[in-house]
């Protein structure tokens, strides 16, 4: 199968990536408030139950909402298709607005009812995961805006937004929490006000990108159709790439605001700070990407983004380790911030490498599909992730397997890297840019 051609030639149209920016921030500021505080408050209605129980269930409840993308991403990536982006947009907003609103409430609830609280924290994180399941729409909104020779530099947008959300995100969560007296409910009320700007924003300034000239196919569910784009040349393996690196990273993720309580006895404030920086790396780190697209292939971008995860990872296993000694050694603290920062800017390197390659690969009819499917093995990855990591976390005194599993999936994406073999192409070949994969 050839690399698709585009039905017409493109040019970068600026005004819709920086609403789908914007829109995109603003959704992830609301996942910013709630990821860091989530695991505590959680905690407050597992106090019956053995740390192994308390462990998986915060870990069902961090994995539920990214079940709910994996199963919905590809959905979603149909109907924008079909209906366009625009719409799927709004309601993704919508639905945050109302579960985000739901999560706040079930935290406002007594410890003598945590049957209810945890069922309502259930529910709220599954129709969050729905709601949100719109960033593979996102990417096809990117896709439909920008010629392939630039898509790369056109994704790593989704990077930046998705840092400086991490960013302000537990910043505002931690101002917030002042500002409404330590109230547990604050955090679900800011994260669902945040989405709702999100949501008049977009309907105010947001026009539809999809090209009304291709056409998409009726069916919504269909994993024949799913399948059927992980046979494309190149997009299987870029697929279970993405897979991997996400199922690393998020078993890093789901236990860092436990690893700090751990090892540094850090407070839910100081927690909220530790997220921001790593949403600052992020976003720094999404911001050094995009000029580094004009002088390599997104495949060396993302060969460097994997070995950084390696060694950031490996680094806070080390840390662990070392933090769960008798004695501390000094700058344990410096170790940990150097070792996170490497592993996240790994991450920001991956990222938009991964999608631009499969944007690049997919039928312009089939973008938001394609880019579905890929976003729905990235949730895969965000399931199993938080799962994992916080299981393992409690499984050892030394808190060290979350991430050295990290390390192991990782060394596995190193094999699968040759598979991507780079062909020089002319610089004005429309198909591919500056390089094309087979």
């Amino acid at each position: 199968m050839d690399t698709p051609t585009e039905s017409k030639p493109k040019k970068t149209n600026a005004a819709a990536l920086g609403i789908v920016w914007l829109v995109v921030f603003i959704d992830l500021l609301g996942f910013g408030i709630v990821l860091p505080v989530m695991p505590r408050q959680a905690g407050i209605y597992l106090t019956e139950l053995s740390e192994g129980a308390r462990g998986a269930v915060i870990g069902v409840l961090f994995s539920i909402f990214s079940l709910m993308q994996f199963v919905f991403s590809p959905v979603w990536g149909r109907i924008s298709d079909r209906i366009g982006r625009r719409p799927v947009l709004l309601i993704s907003l919508g639905g945050s607005v109302v579960f985000y609103a739901l999560y706040g409430y079930a935290v406002t609830l007594p410890a003598s009812s945590a049957g209810l609280a945890i069922g309502l924290m259930l529910a709220a994180r599954i129709g969050a995961g729905i709601a949100g399941a719109s960033v593979g729409t996102a990417a096809a909104v990117i896709a439909d805006c920008t010629p392939p020779e630039k898509r790369a530099k056109g994704m790593a947008l989704i990077g930046i937004a998705f840092g400086m959300g991490f960013t302000f995100g537990p910043l505002i969560a931690y101002f917030g929490l002042a500002l409404f007296d330590q109230a547990p409910w604050g955090v679900g009320a800011l994260a669902s006000g945040l989405s709702l700007v999100a949501l008049i924003l977009a309907l105010a300034v947001f026009k539809e990108t999809r090209d009304p000239d291709n056409k998409a196919g009726k069916e919504f569910f269909s994993v024949a159709k799913s399948m059927e784009v992980l046979r494309m040349p190149t997009v299987g393996t870029l697929v279970l790439i993405y897979f991997l690196a996400i199922f690393a990273f998020a078993q890093f993720e789901a236990t860092l605001a436990v690893l700090t309580e751990a090892a540094f006895s850090m407070s839910i404030e100081d927690n909220f700070l530790v997220f921001a920086l790593v949403g600052g790396v992020l976003t720094f780190a999404g911001g050094s990407y995009r000029p580094m697209t004009k002088k390599h292939s997104e495949q060396k971008l993302m060969r460097f983004g994997v070995f950084c995860m390696i060694l950031g990872l490996g680094g806070l296993a080390a840390v662990a380790f070392a933090a769960a000694q008798p004695s501390k050694p000094d700058g344990l603290k410096a170790g940990f911030y150097i070792a996170m920062s490497i592993a996240v800017v790994g991450f920001a390197y991956v990222n938009p490498s991964v999608s631009a390659l499969v944007s690049k690969r997919a039928d312009p009819s089939r973008q938001g599909e394609v880019m579905g499917v890929n976003q729905a093995f990235a949730s895969l990855g965000r399931i199993l992730g938080p799962f994992l990591g916080s299981v393992l976390f409690q499984a050892g005194l030394s808190h060290t397997l979350p991430y050295l599993s990290a390390v192991g999936l990782l060394v596995i994406v190193l094999t699968l890297l040759p598979r991507l073999k780079t062909n020089s192409v002319p610089a004005d070949d429309a198909d591919s840019g500056a390089d094309k994969i087979r």
